[in-house]
């Protein structure tokens, strides 16, 4: 069970995932460049600011779930943010209860990624997305192997990422040298 104090920790990165992600999708919207409201309705990719050969602003309306799976809309919408509600409110109750600080850590940002695309699909009925890595290589190969991120995400999404890894570590290979450990292997 966390005490207070690590209670107080893990709400400060929940909501630092939040902040973090709501100030860079403000920023975003408001960026004339990309006509973010205007081509909400139509679904079209808004715009770009080219930074770099390997990183670029790429402002697209997501209406699915993480990195673009799932496309809905209407009713389906209504249904993710129930869905993404439920995910995070099960995710702090087991954070509330969680004994290991990866444990911990996984769960928050998990939960501040969740809450920040949660936001936004309330307020617009779809996911700001801008952090474009897809660079000059996306459609190469190299052999027969595909190179560049070819997907489009945000801050919140990197925390739920982040956070979904790092709890896979910590629930399939800490808790296993945890077994190995009390069996004296």
């Amino acid at each position: 069970m966390a005490s207070a104090r690590n209670r107080a920790i893990w709400l400060a990165v929940i909501a630092a995932v939040i902040i973090s992600d709501q100030l860079t999708k403000w920023l975003i919207l408001n960026e004339p460049a990309f006509n973010a409201i205007n081509c909400l309705p139509d679904r079209s990719q808004c715009g770009k600011i080219e930074i770099s050969s390997v990183f670029d602003l790429t402002m697209l309306w997501n209406f699915g779930i993480s990195f673009g799976t799932l496309q809905s809309d209407g009713l389906m919408r209504w249904v993710l943010v129930l869905v993404t509600t439920g995910i995070a409110a099960a995710f702090g109750y087991w954070l509330l209860r969680a004994e290991r600080w990866l444990t911990s850590l996984s769960l928050a940002l998990v939960i501040g990624g969740a809450i920040g695309n949660l936001i936004d699909r309330i307020r617009f009925g779809a996911v700001v997305d801008f952090l474009d890595f897809s660079g000059p290589w996306f459609g190469a190969y190299i052999g027969n192997w595909p190179v560049g991120f070819p997907w489009v995400f945000n801050i919140a999404d990197a925390g739920i990422t982040v956070g979904a890894v790092l709890l896979f570590f910590d629930q399939f290979l800490m808790s296993r040298n945890e077994t190995g450990d009390a069996t004296g292997v």
